[in-house]
């Protein structure tokens, strides 16, 4: 008998299901005699040894739903180390609970956190099958996550719905768009929308810059702008400050987010009204899009391929446009960032979006 487990770890996103169902089906498909047994709450359950034992029925009319039906939870990578509050060995427990079920293989789905702890346990002797989920699209190794074009397709859509009003009133409106640490889903959506200004965290913006392309947007007759703004969105002053210092400054600021700021910038500076949006957590729920439900099952069924020849230590990846895989010793604790120099964003500049550089 094949006994394979599976956990959803860290931020929910589209297309965790239709993943886990592609793993799921290919298994039941090709393997005489298989068990899988789905841990709740992410590593949570792996740890507390919580799961639930699945049957093929679970998986069915999965497909189009969003967020996970194992349930998730954040648990740092740097606190897997760390006992609980009760003087629990979370590793230790985690491997007890693996070798208590005799599991073959462990399927763990999750973005880069998740994917820190997935090569920790394959050190530690564990067979591991990971896949990359991640709205953000910042996993190194593979070209794309899955989840990260549905969130895209929002963030759009949210941004194609401000160009009525804003051009109706006359005003400059700021979307803030989901990525703390990198812009993919705020460079996708704000040139599929059109946005007028993309600030991203790779590329720390100057206020100067930014009032500059409002500026000439109006002298050439336009009465609104609209800036496509990540939740991680720098300026180069605070760009300069030590991660102690950066910590400070945020901590005493006046603003719940970099949006704010910006919006009263503009407002001194040229006179218009600007309103703020963000779509928050919208952009992580909802039915997937037809591409990640297709790169999804493609991930899960690879996943499988994977564990029916017996090849361990591996995240499932897209490169070149081909499902492969990549070593998680390769992968773990890299961050794929967007590159100012790319051809995106050159192509971007030509167009005349302002990056604020």
């Amino acid at each position: 008998m094949l006994r394979v487990g599976m956990l959803t770890s860290g931020g929910d996103c589209q297309s965790l299901n239709a993943a886990m169902r592609g793993v799921a089906k290919s298994l039941y498909g090709s393997v005489k005699d298989v068990k899988i047994y789905g841990f709740l709450e992410g590593y949570k359950g792996l740890i507390y040894n919580n799961y639930k034992e699945m049957n093929p029925g679970d998986f069915s009319g999965i497909l189009t739903e969003g967020g996970t039906i194992l349930g998730s939870s954040r648990q740092p990578f740097k606190l897997m180390t760390v006992p609980d509050e009760n003087g629990l060995d979370k590793v230790k427990a985690m491997k007890e609970t693996y070798a208590k079920l005799k599991l073959d293989c462990l399927v763990i789905l999750g973005g880069n956190g998740t994917q820190k702890t997935a090569n920790l346990l394959s050190r530690e002797g564990l067979n591991i099958v990971s896949l990359p989920k991640t709205i953000d699209n910042d996993l190194w190794g593979t070209d794309i996550t899955f989840g990260f074009q549905s969130a895209v397709d929002i963030a759009t859509n949210a941004i194609d719905c401000i160009h009525t009003t804003a051009s109706s009133h006359g005003r400059v409106f700021i979307v803030e768009v989901m990525g703390h640490k990198v812009g993919w889903i705020t460079l996708h959506a704000g040139i599929a929308a059109g946005a007028d200004v993309i600030l991203i965290p790779e590329i720390p913006y100057d206020i100067k810059k930014v009032i500059k392309t409002l500026n000439e947007r109006t002298k050439k007759g336009k009465n609104f702008s609209i800036l496509a703004v990540a939740e991680g969105a720098i300026s180069k002053e605070d760009a300069a400050l030590s991660k102690k210092e950066l910590k400070k400054k945020l901590a005493e600021s006046p603003y719940p987010s970099v949006s704010y700021k910006l919006g009263e910038e503009i407002t001194k500076a040229t006179g218009q009204e600007v309103r703020i949006t963000v779509p928050g957590h919208m952009q992580r729920g909802g039915s997937p899009c037809p591409y990640d439900r297709v790169i999804s099952t493609m991930f899960g069924a690879q996943a499988a391929r994977l564990i029916m020849d017996k090849k361990f230590g591996y995240m499932v990846a897209m490169v070149n446009n081909e499902i492969t895989e990549v070593p998680l010793k390769d992968i773990a604790g890299k961050l794929k960032t967007v590159d100012p120099d790319c051809t995106t964003i050159r192509d971007a500049k030509l167009l005349g979006i302002g990056f604020g550089d």
